[in-house]
């Protein structure tokens, strides 16, 4: 899950194998803050990470609800091409998305990327400098660093993930620093023992942390969430 915005991160390395399309329903428990309450309760995420020869590619599209349906939709989209060895791959990526208010401005990314993953495929991480073009704004130039992460343990009856993000954005005062980060807990239940490998059903939480997002207000919230995820 990832909350809706002008920019946010890409966790490209959720998952290194080639079955890492997921459906993920969290249930946030920000709204229940009197200060927060226009948060949705409900978001649902569909991901997709599929490598080939060329590089890989990713994406995913949240969907925040309300009592009266569907009050948001974003999405992202990124290629990496590697058609070499080195560990460092071209990075491009697409934002944007839409409300029943308003249009999420579009933004484009490029720049480099460096990944690492352990032998087995346990461990992993990605870092990405980026150059970063926003739509529709009065300062358009911008940047962004995202960092992201994985880690199995306990024979993959555990898995950690997640990523960071710092970037700048635009208002009409001028430019801004935002930061977020997203780590995830997963207990994953077709580890268990007697279980059929096939059952992907795993059960964990989101804690997002913050601090300008999702709007100016030079504050650092956090907001957890509880989900559930299927893994085909």
């Amino acid at each position: 899950m990832r909350k809706l915005l002008l920019s946010l991160s890409l966790a490209l390395v959720a998952s290194v194998s080639t079955m890492a399309q997921n459906v993920q329903l969290h249930y946030d428990f920000g709204h229940l803050d009197k200060d927060k309450d226009s948060r949705p309760a409900l978001t649902t995420t569909v991901e997709m990470f599929r490598p080939d020869k060329w590089g890989n590619t990713f994406f995913f599209v949240d969907m925040n609800y309300k009592n009266s349906g569907v009050e948001s939709a974003y999405w992202e989209i990124a290629r990496e091409l590697k058609f070499w060895k080195a560990p460092i791959a071209a990075h491009i990526e697409y934002n944007g998305g839409t409300s029943n208010q308003f249009s999420y401005n579009d933004a484009y990314l490029i720049g480099p990327s460096y990944s690492w993953n352990n032998k087995d495929f346990s461990t992993g991480f990605t870092v990405m400098a980026l150059y970063k073009y926003l739509a529709k704004v009065q300062k358009r130039n911008s940047f962004q660093l995202t960092a992201t992460w994985y880690h199995n343990m306990c024979s993959g009856l555990l898995t950690t993930s997640g990523f960071a993000d710092l970037w700048n954005d635009c208002d009409a005062t001028g430019q801004y620093t935002v930061f977020i980060t997203e780590p995830q807990l997963w207990f994953n239940f077709n580890k268990l023992r007697g279980v059929d490998p096939n059952f992907n059903l795993s059960v964990g939480t989101e804690w997002e942390f913050s601090y300008n997002f999702p709007y100016r207000n030079k504050t650092f919230s956090w907001n957890p969430t509880l989900a559930i995820k299927w893994t085909f």
